[in-house]
Order: C-alpha cells, then sequence, then structure tokens
C-alpha cells in the first residue's frame, strides 16, 4: 500500500465519530451548495480529473501485465519498449492531471474560504457592542479560522476524496475481478482484518488528539493573557514571575506528554495498516503465484493484481467512514452558519437616511431602557462561561427619562457608578436601540437614521481610550482617511500633543504599541482627542475622559477639551469640577432617573442630590480653589 493511501485510511479513521449522531439536514446541504454554485465550473473540472486520475492508475498495472506477458515472457523487444515508453507518457499525464487536480481543487477551497471568512467577518462587524461583552474573542477567531476552513473541506476533500475513492474502488475492484475473481474475492474477506484494527487505533488518536487540542488551548490562553502588557504588568506588580513559569512549566509537561503518546500511537496505527497490507500483499502472492503454476493465471496477470491491491484498501477503508467525513464537513458548516444567522441587535431601517446638515441638537423622550439577555445577543458556543438565561428580561437601567440637549450646548451627566450614566451616551450613538421611547439627533429618531451618517455625527471619547497597535499616523488616519499631514498636525496642536510627536525620532510614523501603552495616559486621552477633533464630528460624548489622569496630565487634556467642544453639542460624563461648573446645565442621574438639574450654581444652591455629590467628591478641589 502506497503511503498516501496510508495516509488517507489514516484521515478517515481518526475523524471524530461523534458526528455521526447528527442527522443530515436538507436545508442545509442545501445552503451549503449555494456557496458552490459560484465554482460549478471548477468543481465540475475537477471531478472530470478524478475520473481520469482512476483510469490512469489501472492503467499502468495493465500495462505492466502486457509486458511481462507478451513482451518479455516472448522475447518481443519491441513491444517491450514502446510499452515502456507508453508507461512513461501514462505516468507523465497522470502527474499532470495530479497538478491540474490541485489547482482546481485549491482555487475552490481558497474561494470558500475568502468567501465565507469575510462574509462571516462582515457579519460581526454588524454586531452590536453587548455581542462583544459576551463572545469569546478565541471563539470567533476560531470560527473565522478553523471552522471555515472545515467547511471548505466539504467541497475539496471531502467531496473529492469520497467522489475520488468510490471511483477508483469501482474501477479497481471491476478490474480486479475481470483479471481474477479468486483473488479479488480473497483479497476482499481479508479487508475487516485491514478495517477493524484501523478503527480501534483511531478512537485511540481521537481522544488523545481532544485532550492535546485542549491542553494546546490552556497553555495558548495563558500565554496570550500574560504577553499582553496588560497581564505582563500584572504580573509583575505582583512578584508572580516565578510561579507563572513553574504553572506554565506544568501545562507544557502535559503537552510534551501527550505528544508522546500520540507520537507512539500514530506509528502504531501506520505500522499496523503496512502490516496488513503486507500480510494481504503476501497472500496475493501465494495464492496467485499457485494459480500461475497451474496455468490458471499469467505472471503479468499476478503482478498486475498486486499493484491494483495497493490502490485497493485505502480508498475502501475511507468509503466506510463516508459517514463521518460527511457529517464532520457539515459540522463546520453548521458552526460557521451559527454566527451567520444571528441577527444583529442594532439594524438600520430600509428606509434610513443621513443626519441633516443643520447644528444638531440631542432629544431624550421619556426614555426606558435595559440590557438585552445572553440569548438576544450572543451563541452559548461562543461563551466560554455560556449560562442558560433564567427567563427574566433584567431590570430596568434607564427609566422614563427624558431631557434636551440644544445645540452648541454642554451638557454634564454626573450620579453614582451604575445610575445609567454611561447608558445614556450609548443610545446617543446607537450602540444600543431604546426599551421604550425615543432618542432624538437633530429632531430625527435615531433609529431612523443612517449608521454610517449617525457615527460621523456623533464621536466619542473614553476615559480608556484605544489606540490599535500601529502608528500614531494609522490611529488618527482611522477617523479621517484622506486627512494630510497638515491636517493631522492641526488636530494635534489642538489636543495640546503636536510638540510631543514632533520630538519623537519617528514623529507620526512611532508605534504606540499594544493598546498605546507605550504613551502615558495623558499622551493616549490627547491622541485621541486628536483623533476626534480630525473626525469633527457635531455631537462629542466625553465618558469620563479626565477621570485617571495625573493633575499635569488633566490640565493638558482640559485644555483639548476646550478645543474639542468649542461650538459642538456636547455631552460629559465626568468628576472633574472644571467641566461641571461651565455646562449649559447638569443633570443627576440616580437609579436610571433624572433625579435634579440645572446650572452648577443652581444645583449647588438646592442642596440636593448634586451637592450631597459635591460635597463628597469636589470638596478637596474647592479646598484647593
Amino acid at each position: 500500500m502506497s503511503m498516501e493511501n496510508v495516509w488517507v485510511a489514516y484521515r478517515s479513521m481518526t475523524r471524530d465519530r461523534t458526528v455521526t449522531a447528527k442527522s443530515v439536514n436538507r436545508a442545509l446541504i442545501r445552503r451549503i451548495l449555494g456557496y458552490g454554485r459560484p465554482y460549478r465550473v471548477f468543481i465540475a473540472a475537477f471531478l472530470v480529473t478524478l475520473v481520469f486520475t482512476s483510469l490512469l492508475s489501472v492503467a499502468q498495472p495493465l500495462l505492466f501485465r502486457r509486458i511481462i506477458d507478451q513482451g518479455i515472457s516472448v522475447g518481443d523487444s519491441r513491444l517491450v519498449t514502446v510499452t515502456a515508453i507508453l508507461i512513461a507518457i501514462i505516468a507523465i499525464i497522470d502527474a499532470g492531471f495530479g497538478l491540474v487536480a490541485r489547482w482546481f481543487s485549491s482555487r475552490i477551497g481558497e474561494g470558500l474560504i475568502y468567501d465565507l471568512r469575510t462574509e462571516v467577518y462582515s457579519h460581526v462587524q454588524e454586531q452590536s457592542v453587548a455581542f462583544f461583552t459576551r463572545a469569546q474573542t478565541g471563539a470567533l477567531i476560531s470560527r473565522l479560522n478553523s471552522d471555515v476552513i472545515g467547511a471548505q473541506q466539504a467541497f475539496t476533500s471531502t467531496l473529492g476524496g469520497v467522489l475520488g475513492n468510490l471511483i477508483s474502488f469501482v474501477i479497481v475492484l471491476i478490474t480486479m475481478f475481470l483479471l481474477s475473481w479468486q483473488v479479488t474475492l480473497v483479497s476482499l474477506l481479508l479487508v475487516p482484518l485491514f478495517i477493524f484494527p484501523a478503527r480501534w487505533m483511531g478512537r485511540r488518536l481521537q481522544g488523545m488528539t481532544r485532550q492535546s487540542m485542549q491542553l494546546n488551548s490552556d497553555m495558548s490562553v495563558q500565554m496570550s493573557e500574560r504577553f499582553n502588557v496588560a497581564g505582563a504588568l500584572l504580573v509583575k506588580l505582583f512578584g508572580r514571575p516565578a510561579d507563572e513559569s513553574a504553572n506554565f512549566s506544568g501545562r507544557a509537561v502535559q503537552v510534551r506528554d501527550i505528544g508522546v503518546k500520540m507520537a507512539m500511537a500514530n506509528r502504531w496505527f501506520f505500522t499496523a495498516l503496512t502490516l496488513v497490507a503486507a500480510l494481504a500483499t503476501a497472500v496475493t502472492y501465494g495464492l496467485g503465484g499457485n494459480l500461475v503454476i497451474s496455468g490458471v493465471l499469467t505472471l503479468g496477470t499476478l503482478l498486475a493484481l498486486v499493484g491494483l491491491l495497493a490502490q485497493l484498501y485505502g480508498p475502501l477503508t475511507a468509503l466506510s467512514n463516508v459517514r463521518v467525513e460527511v457529517m464532520t464537513a457539515l459540522v463546520s458548516f453548521e458552526r460557521v452558519f451559527e454566527i451567520l444567522d444571528l441577527p444583529p441587535l442594532v439594524r438600520e431601517a430600509p428606509d434610513a437616511h443621513p443626519v441633516v446638515p443643520d447644528p444638531l441638537g440631542v432629544s431624550f423622550n421619556e426614555v426606558w431602557f435595559r440590557y438585552p439577555t445572553a440569548a438576544q445577543v450572543s451563541l452559548a458556543s461562543l461563551e466560554s462561561t455560556a449560562r442558560e438565561d433564567s427567563g427574566q428580561e433584567g431590570v430596568d437601567v434607564l427609566r422614563g427619562i427624558s431631557f434636551e440637549v440644544p445645540a452648541g450646548t454642554l451638557t454634564a451627566l454626573v450620579g453614582p457608578s451604575g445610575a445609567g450614566k454611561t447608558t445614556v451616551s450609548a443610545l446617543v450613538n446607537r450602540l444600543y436601540d431604546v426599551t421604550e421611547g425615543a432618542v432624538l439627533v437633530g429632531g430625527d429618531d435615531v433609529r431612523e437614521l443612517q449608521m454610517q451618517s449617525l457615527h460621523g455625527a456623533v464621536g466619542t471619547v473614553t476615559q480608556d481610550a484605544h489606540l490599535f497597535h500601529d502608528t500614531i499616523r494609522a490611529n488618527l488616519l482611522y477617523a479621517k482617511p484622506d486627512a494630510t499631514e497638515a491636517d493631522m498636525l492641526e488636530a494635534c496642536r489642538s489636543a495640546q500633543i503636536a510638540e510631543l510627536i514632533e520630538a519623537l525620532p519617528d514623529g507620526f510614523d512611532t508605534v504606540v504599541g499594544d493598546r498605546g501603552y507605550r504613551l502615558s495616559g495623558g499622551e493616549k486621552q490627547r491622541i485621541a482627542l486628536a483623533r476626534l477633533l480630525l473626525k469633527a464630528p457635531r455631537i462629542v460624548i466625553l465618558d469620563e475622559a479626565t477621570a485617571h489622569l495625573d493633575s499635569e496630565s488633566e490640565v493638558a487634556v482640559q485644555l483639548a477639551l476646550d478645543s474639542a467642544l468649542i461650538g459642538r453639542t456636547s455631552i460629559v460624563i465626568a468628576h472633574r469640577l472644571s467641566t461641571i461648573r461651565r455646562a449649559n446645565q447638569i443633570l443627576v442621574i440616580v437609579d436610571g432617573q433624572v433625579a435634579e438639574r440645572g446650572t452648577h450654581e443652581e444645583l449647588l444652591a438646592a442642596g440636593g442630590a448634586y451637592f450631597d455629590l459635591y460635597e463628597a467628591q469636589f470638596a478637596e478641589h474647592v479646598t484647593a480653589d
């Protein structure tokens, strides 16, 4: 048996057989075939090459038979020479068909990977923020990599393998029966001796493979969590490098040990298959040799049978597990479709229109909001610690909230943690949709506006502004890809960060590191503000943008904020006194409702909830003044 056929048997026998418990869904099959429709010409050509390859693989043993029986045995040197040349030509043609088949297979497979991967990525991008708060990043990446590749194998490895093996098996079996029904029958009787040991070893390998994947996954998770800046910093701050090394060493030992077991199991598997194939060859030679001696067979026929026997067991073994092969591919498709079938929580209306060009105000009209349940936004298979929902709809975070932010004015939101301030800002951006009521931007319900237009009109800076692991230039251009160097420089000057950038050796081409960790907190915030200014939104939302900065950084960022807010409708969630004091109105949010509203002086004079917050949070600043 050739190594290629041994590998076919190995791959078939070591598939996870638990997938056979699933039933074949006809609707799923039709949907899968839809993805193959753009490649139907390539698929047809691929199948044609498989037929020709199978025919050529049978032709060679028959030509060897001709050389021996009609050439060497009778001394016809001309026939030997011509047949040998024909065998060489067939070998070249067979190699050519192999290359062509591989090209068609790659073209189909890589095309499907591209189609599925881009479709899944685009669909995930349309999901709401709630989806990303629950879904595990690694699980999503796995769908885009492992499952997409597994799905494309339905059209390449599985489709080509099943049909190719079927065609090859039928042609080889018919040819062998025509040459000698006795030898063929004995060869088929040896099939159980070939298949059963392979199945037994295959099941053992399945278990070890699952264990190895889990152990490698655990080790990878530890590395990914400890090798990013935040994880590495935590390890050092708590003095745990030695403990981490010991923990990793323990995981690595388990990976090493299972690797040794799998290596030995694989060797036993291949050795067993090779030995059984050798036994079948010996039986063929023994029986066939006696038939040659008795004159029933010719020597050339015997050698042709031995050659054909090497092409019989591999396809036969794979076909015995065809349901496992097919269901494995279907499961990968199901996992991909599971993502594609998850509807986005926030969708753009079919008749959505752009934001009006006029100055924009923001209004909340009797807004109620509760965060969606897990079943509404995510999949249990994408969560590392998925839990079944209790059926409760959750608590209302906002309860009948109403207020107006006139165009060009500044409104500050204050209140205790968990009161619903950040939720208010998320509803303006339409990161979530209200449960009841309406959020208006420029007089239009945000649910009636085009998403891209709305996000272009609204700019947000949070207390932990995210920067990509890229250059300062790339992070700035993310807001406005067509911005010029002069545009970026002007935005950075307004954000009080231009001097620092100009002092850097690489200037705008300086790489900021993972999440911007090469920069200080104040520098990150000012670059984030420069990015906001470059975007030039008409509505600005600042969600505690200065919450965790030192005094010096706060002063620089506050100067940048002054530039960012000029002439813009602004909603500021902040604990900093300087920002709150100059607000046109301050809303005190308590338990999802507007408890108080007014200017800084009016609310202090009222002596209510704002006064209590002021006393608790801002007394130190007043003393400093």
